[in-house]
């Protein structure tokens, strides 16, 4: 994170400071011992970023030829002294490059994991022999919508919440973790579980931090409030995704490689020709009419 760096009176590039006085973070990305990469390199990283959505990903090479500089289109609005903070920062040595992405917070984790992915193929730094695991936990219980600026759930609403449940801090609920846990392997999520909440009562409190009344909650999941109600152990569980496991190992990229019936892009299966015509018979048995606009 280097926004900080965009307060300095030294650093020029007005675009990023206006957006920082505003709220946005910068962050990003460096790249090792990249000086003489063509400039098509990075324009093709910066062009790319767009097609993804992003407005583009700003950058410049660290030089030094009697005072380090920066080198690139936007390089000139760094001074040096700025540049050394950002080194300093970021780890960067001279010769390497960095990407910069500034906005709100979603968006720049959003753009900058992918374009980490996409700048490590493009330098070919993977190795595709192999399989590098991790474990994805920790996760927050809720999240702000950066729309509606209200409080959700940040993914799996029914999970046990972190800490002592008898003293929990309920008026901080960004600060609630849950347990909710994922394994991937090379960029990949291969499977994805939690601890379930099994208490109601508790969940009912969950689910009002996220604006949904008692009333709401057994009404849309009155099947599980009414099977918690009877009592439950705590329990949880993990669901591995088979055909991602499959595809790893059969170096596909695709998944629709490895699934038995493939939809195409258009969520159209070739194979059964679904979705098909319904016949008249068929609505009249499931009680349904379609009305033509």
């Amino acid at each position: 994170d280097i926004t900080d760096i965009f307060k300095r009176d030294d650093v020029k590039f007005e675009i990023f400071k206006k957006l920082v006085k505003s709220g946005s973070v910068v962050r990003g990305i460096v790249t090792k011992n990249t000086k003489d990469r063509p400039r098509s390199f990075f324009d093709n990283i910066d062009d790319w970023a767009k097609e993804q959505g992003a407005s583009g990903l700003a950058y410049f090479t660290i030089e030094q030829d009697k005072k380090i500089n920066g080198k690139g289109t936007i390089g000139k609005f760094f001074a040096a002294e700025a540049i050394k903070e950002i080194m300093n920062t970021t780890s960067a040595e001279i010769g390497d490059s960095i990407f910069l992405s500034c906005g709100n917070m979603a968006d720049v984790e959003k753009i900058l994991s992918q374009a980490r992915q996409k700048i490590a193929y493009d330098l070919n730094l993977i190795d595709e022999n192999t399989f590098a695991f991790c474990w994805i936990v920790d996760y927050p219980m809720f999240e702000k919508d950066n729309l509606t600026k209200k409080i959700k759930f940040s993914h799996n609403p029914f999970s046990m919440p972190q800490g002592d449940i008898k003293n929990l801090d309920l008026t901080k609920p960004l600060e609630l973790k849950a347990y909710q846990y994922d394994i991937v392997c090379n960029g990949v999520e291969l499977s994805s579980g939690a601890i379930r909440n099994h208490i109601p009562e508790l969940m009912y409190k969950l689910f009002a931090i996220a604006g949904y009344s008692k009333t709401i909650v057994n009404e849309k999941f009155s099947g599980m409030i009414n099977a918690l109600s009877y009592g439950a152990p705590p329990h949880g569980g993990i669901a591995p995704g088979i055909d991602r496991i499959v595809m790893l190992l059969t170096e596909e990229k695709n998944i629709r490689e490895v699934t038995m019936f493939p939809m195409n892009q258009n969520a159209q299966d070739l194979m059964m020709n679904a979705p098909s015509v319904i016949s008249d018979e068929q609505l009249k048995e499931l009680n349904l009419v379609i009305k033509k606009k």
